[in-house]
C-alpha cells in the first residue's frame, strides 16, 4: 500500500510540474528572469539557447529577442482564427505555430536538413535550434551579421525570398518589429553580462 502512495505522490508531482512548465515564464523583458523561471532538473532554457549558439553562431540574445517577438515564450501561441461572417470561428491566417512561430514547411525544411525529425515546435530546446538554424541560414545566403537582430527579424518574419526582395521596406509594422526585436536583443544582451 505504501508503494502506491509513493507513485501516485511522484505521478502527481511529475503532472504538477508539467503544468507549471505550460505556463509562459513572466518577466519576459528580463531575460535573466526567463531564464531563472526555467532552470530546473527537467528543462533548463539557458542551456537549450547556449546550444543553439554554438551549433549556428547566432548569439543567445538575438535568438532569445526572437522568441520574444514572435510567441512572447508561449509554447502554444498560433495565430488568432479569422472570423467568417465576422462572428463564425474560422481558418488561421497562417501555420505559424510554437515558441518559434515557424510555418509548417519551414518547419519541415529544418527537420529534413537538420536530421531531428523528432523535433516539436511546441518544445522550447527544438524551436531556439530552429531559430539559429533559420538565422544561420540567413547569415550565409545574405551576409548579414549574426548580431545584425533587425535584419535577421525581418528576415525572419518575411522569409529569405521577402529579404532578397526587400519586400519590408513597404511594411511599416515590420519594420516596427524589427526594431522592437533588436531593442530586445540590444538589452538582453546588456543583462546576459550580470545575470551569468
Amino acid at each position: 500500500m505504501r508503494r502506491v502512495w509513493v507513485l501516485f505522490l511522484l505521478f502527481a508531482g511529475v503532472l504538477a510540474l508539467s503544468g507549471c512548465g505550460s505556463a509562459p515564464p513572466t518577466a519576459i523583458n528580463d531575460v535573466c528572469s526567463v531564464f531563472s523561471q526555467r532552470s530546473g532538473l527537467l528543462r533548463n532554457w539557458y542551456a537549450d539557447a547556449r546550444r543553439a549558439e554554438r551549433r549556428y553562431g547566432i548569439p543567445v540574445h538575438v535568438i532569445m529577442a526572437t522568441v520574444r517577438a514572435e510567441s512572447g515564450f508561449k509554447g502554444s501561441a498560433r495565430p488568432p482564427r479569422r472570423k467568417l461572417l465576422g462572428i463564425v470561428p474560422w481558418k488561421r491566417k497562417s501555420s505559424a505555430y510554437g515558441y518559434s512561430q515557424a510555418l509548417n514547411g519551414t518547419w519541415d525544411q529544418y527537420k529534413r536538413e537538420t536530421r531531428r525529425f523528432r523535433a516539436r515546435r511546441g518544445n522550447f530546446a527544438d524551436s531556439v535550434d530552429f531559430v539559429g538554424w533559420y538565422h544561420a541560414k540567413t547569415v550565409q545566403k545574405y551576409g548579414t551579421s549574426p548580431h545584425d537582430a533587425f535584419t535577421l527579424y525581418l528576415g525572419y518574419r518575411y522569409g529569405w525570398t521577402g529579404l532578397r526582395r526587400g519586400s519590408w521596406r513597404n511594411d511599416a509594422g515590420a519594420v516596427r518589429s524589427a526594431s522592437r526585436t533588436a531593442n530586445f536583443a540590444q538589452t538582453y544582451a546588456m543583462q546576459l553580462r550580470n545575470c551569468r
